[in-house]
């Protein structure tokens, strides 16, 4: 049976990118403090970590604009905001469908604790998510191979119960106390950004709160 498929009968609930929650406005404290609760799984963050802004994504894996952010913006935001000690960022799985629920704990497997190998493992799925869409076991079961994994190492990853539950888990946790319904959704220290952004417009809201 294909990875996605698979993971369907397990019977997670994904949501579509159709399914709009209303806006609730919570103050900015409130969002802090939820932001802030530790997550069914480990962050996975770049940066230092009292870096003076903190930008959490909550993203999905075949996602488009998430792929074009991780392209286009991602590495400007690194160099200029990351690496510099600025900015401290957070990625957090939203996966809108069963094969970016697959993806994201491919991910996962492949990171261990090592965040920094989390991030390169979402750049490959973020450059090949075509493929991860049209052929998605044997292109999971490629990236795998990159980072060493054999297609047995893979395969068993695809079935980790409890990590695919902790993934639901931290999803009905964005949507139902953050309000996250789609993706990209950014929160830029507590303050939520929906949708794509170019570089240009993050480094004017990136500049202004480090002029405060």
């Amino acid at each position: 049976m294909p990875i996605h498929s698979r993971l369907a009968a397990l019977g997670l609930l994904v949501l579509t990118a159709l399914f709009v929650l209303p806006e609730a406005r919570a103050d900015k404290a409130q969002t802090l403090t939820l932001l802030a609760k530790p997550q069914p799984l480990p962050d996975m963050t770049l940066g230092r970590e009292k870096a003076p802004i903190t930008i959490i994504e909550y993203s999905s894996l075949t996602c488009p604009h998430c792929a074009a952010f991780a392209e286009n913006v991602f590495p400007m935001l690194q160099t200029k905001y990351i690496d510099t000690g600025k900015v401290r960022f957070v990625s957090r799985e939203f996966p809108l469908e069963i094969k970016a629920v697959a993806a994201s704990m491919l991910a996962r497997c492949i990171a261990g604790d090592n965040a920094q190998r989390y991030f390169d493992a979402l750049t490959m799925l973020f450059k090949q998510q075509d493929a991860v869409v049209a052929h998605t076991t044997d292109t999971l079961k490629s990236i795998g191979g990159h980072f060493g994994m054999s297609e047995q190492d893979v395969d068993t990853c695809e079935k980790n119960q409890e990590m695919l539950d902790k993934i639901g888990a931290g999803q009905k946790f964005a949507f139902d106390q953050l309000k996250v319904s789609a993706t990209p959704t950014f929160f830029i220290n507590g303050e939520m950004v929906k949708g794509a952004m170019s570089f240009e417009e993050l480094d004017k809201r990136l500049s202004k709160l480090l002029a405060r």
